[in-house]
């Protein structure tokens, strides 16, 4: 009976102490799990929101709110200039859309020098409508109305050049395009004040149109009249020339005068050739 009670005693004793390395061995292992996850998360970098590109953003696109998502982004790393709120990047006091002024590539991320502010016009290029070209014609103190020209006028377009005619080449002016918009004076798209003698001025036109003013510019001289605001006169063809101008009547074409033909024969009389009118026969 007691060698049982001392076996008993004996295997209790070693499942104790058993029990215990185990417990040992487990909580050291967790201590050092512990200790590591504490050393991983103090090498976690900080980050910050970041709003970043979807797709490809191309120059003079318009910037929506499908077109970022939010990322976080390393705060030692972190480009000036970047949107942490989709509040800052679509601000909610106004309906004018950004535009894009620099591409941007997909995670690339917004930054201010690369979209415009709302409603903030990028040039040229948002001003023409589908279907309309930008054409620059040459001016001066007369041809473009004494520099009183400005963005956003319209105009009409007088050609004068020589054409020939039944009486010869006499010089014709010719109303060749009407109520064409400016866009442009010189390399200025904003408002002017004051008078201005531009060199070019940059008119939004069909590509028919620019394939006009291009001929009628390298053959001729153009003039620009400015049309009044409000004006909606549907202009008939205008030409005028010389002849209509000073009230004079057309002259008529001189006729053509035959001249009568002289039919001879030569004969030889010694030395010298003789010829010998007769009359003609055809």
């Amino acid at each position: 009976m007691r060698m049982i009670f001392g076996l008993v005693l004996l295997a209790g004793v070693a499942l104790a102490g058993g029990a215990v390395y185990m417990a040992k061995n487990y909580i050291g292992a967790y201590q050092a799990e512990l200790a590591r996850a504490q050393q991983n998360q103090q090498q976690v970098v900080p980050t910050q929101t970041v709003y970043v590109a979807t797709r490809s953003l191309k120059y003079g696109e318009t910037l929506a709110k499908e077109d970022v998502r939010a990322v976080a982004w390393p705060q030692t790393s972190l480009p000036q200039g970047t949107f942490n709120t989709l509040e800052a990047l679509f601000p909610e006091d106004t309906d004018e859309p950004r535009r894009i002024v620099r591409p941007m590539e997909v995670d690339e991320p917004v930054m201010a020098v690369k979209v415009t502010k709302p409603g903030e016009d990028i040039g040229l290029t948002t001003r023409l409508e589908k279907g309309m070209r930008a054409f620059a014609l040459r001016v001066d103190v007369a041809s473009g109305v004494s520099g009183f020209l400005r963005p956003g006028d319209r105009v009409d377009v007088y050609w004068t050049g020589r054409v020939e005619t039944a009486n010869g080449s006499e010089d014709v002016t010719q109303l060749i395009d009407t109520s064409i918009q400016l866009i442009a004076v010189d390399q200025n798209d904003e408002t002017l004040s004051g008078a201005r003698i531009a060199r070019t001025v940059t008119v939004a036109v069909r590509p028919e149109q620019v394939a006009a003013l291009a001929q009628a510019q390298s053959t001729g001289t153009l003039s620009l009249a400015l049309v009044g605001i409000g004006d909606d006169t549907e202009l008939s063809e205008i030409q005028v020339d010389q002849v209509s101008l000073l009230g004079l009547k057309q002259a008529a074409p001189k006729p053509k005068v035959q001249k009568q033909r002289e039919c001879s024969i030569r004969t030889r009389r010694g030395a010298e050739v003789v010829a010998i009118p007769i009359p003609c026969t055809n």
